[in-house]
């Protein structure tokens, strides 16, 4: 069976933020990000990104590399939803890609999409754990 060939377009977009703080956030951003800012701390954890549909928040050990950092998390998150539907999984609770070095731990919880980039060696059981509600 031949394998076939996807090709990915990349579209850029810049975007400007204006630091403006709402004095309605959404709770439960709010509360992710205090988490994941202390899960940041532990041992092996390179960084995070978490998004909802009005809010960004980056935080990673290598900031000259967000785009790659963005598009992996995009994808996987795009990735599992197709996957999801094609095999009728239902809903995706979390996502784990590892590499050689690397791995990657993404879920959604609500509106809000979280991804987490660690070393190999770090327990992604644990901030499982620590991430969810």
């Amino acid at each position: 069976m031949a394998k076939k060939k996807r090709s990915i377009q990349e579209t850029i977009t810049t975007v400007i933020v204006d630091d403006v703080t709402s004095s309605e956030e959404d709770p439960v951003f709010t509360d992710l990000n205090k988490n994941l800012a202390e899960i940041r701390k532990v041992k092996g954890v390179v960084g995070y990104i978490l998004r909802s549909t009005t809010s960004a928040t980056i935080d990673l050990k290598e900031p000259e590399k967000i785009f790659e950092y963005a598009m992996l998390s995009s994808q996987m998150l795009d990735s599992s939803r197709e996957i999801s539907d094609l095999f009728n999984l239902g809903d995706v609770e979390n996502i784990l890609i590892e590499g050689k070095e690397t791995k990657t731990l993404c879920m959604v919880i609500g509106e809000n999409k979280i991804s987490i980039f660690m070393e190999k060696n770090a327990d992604h059981a644990d901030i499982l754990k620590r991430v969810l509600p």
